[in-house]
């Protein structure tokens, strides 16, 4: 299969708006996230212990930026790309997550993988993520009984401040 310039630099606008997806989370940038959904965006997320589905950018930027607070640590690491290109505006990828995540607050670790299946729009010359769905290949989830020594720590920085628990 022969592909045009125009297409293999669509591939790469993909991907990197994948990457800057991860990266937004992980630290954060809910700002920058808002620019890389449509407004009719949705997400679902589907875990061992969770199912979390919600449509709107609005809705989707409050609740990462509830989850991904300052009393939180997080790592999405994504790879193996299957991007098809749909039309010229359109396109659907498969992507391979390995994620960790550490609530200080409720003192778990989240340790999974995941293939996520997203749906990707072009508006105005840029591709955005219009649906992001993950449905989990394995979750394990672990009691922390102490806080490990953190040594670096972005989203207590930068994160949500959550009120005080109970």
């Amino acid at each position: 299969m022969s592909m045009t310039l125009a297409q293999l630099e669509d591939l790469e606008q993909i991907r990197r708006l994948k990457y800057a997806y991860c990266r937004c989370i992980d630290m954060a940038n809910f700002g920058e996230l808002r620019e890389l959904l449509t407004e009719d965006s949705s997400v679902c997320y589907v875990g061992g212990s969770y199912r979390f589905e919600t449509a709107g950018r609005d809705a989707i930027i409050d609740a990462l930026s509830g989850a991904f607070h300052s009393e939180a640590i997080a790592m999405h690491h994504v790879n193996h790309p299957e991007i098809d290109l749909v039309s010229a505006t359109e396109a659907t990828g498969t992507w391979y997550l390995k994620d960790w995540f550490l609530d200080l607050r409720n003192k778990i670790i989240t340790d999974g993988s995941a293939l996520y299946r997203d749906t990707y729009v072009k508006r105005d010359g840029a591709w955005k993520i219009q649906r992001a769905t993950y449905e989990r290949i394995f979750e394990i989830v672990t009691p922390v009984e102490q806080a490990p020594n953190i040594t670096a720590h972005w989203l207590a920085k930068h994160g949500k401040v959550l009120p005080k628990a109970a």
